[in-house]
């Protein structure tokens, strides 16, 4: 791979360096913060009672969601049936 050398500002490269994480490279740090968010950038971020509860709440919406699509189901059927 090739490279480039690039020049920076001391406070953009203080900047970079305090978000840099210890296994990174310079060029692995920008690519990370320039190229958008990751959902890998979420691990770890929730304890397992939290990610548990979420989980639940997850589920109760989606059972919710069913629920509320069964209904309309049901009143196009019964309009349709009229």
């Amino acid at each position: 791979m090739s490279t480039k050398s690039v020049r920076l500002d001391e406070d953009v490269y203080e900047r970079i360096k305090s978000e840099k994480r210890p296994d990174e490279t310079f060029s692995e740090a920008i690519d990370r913060l320039t190229g958008g968010a990751s959902l890998l950038d979420l691990v770890g971020i929730l304890s397992d009672e939290e990610a548990t509860e979420l989980r639940a709440v997850i589920d109760g919406t989606d059972e919710d969601a069913v629920d509320e699509i069964d209904e309309v189901v049901e009143r196009f059927e019964d309009s349709s049936d009229s």
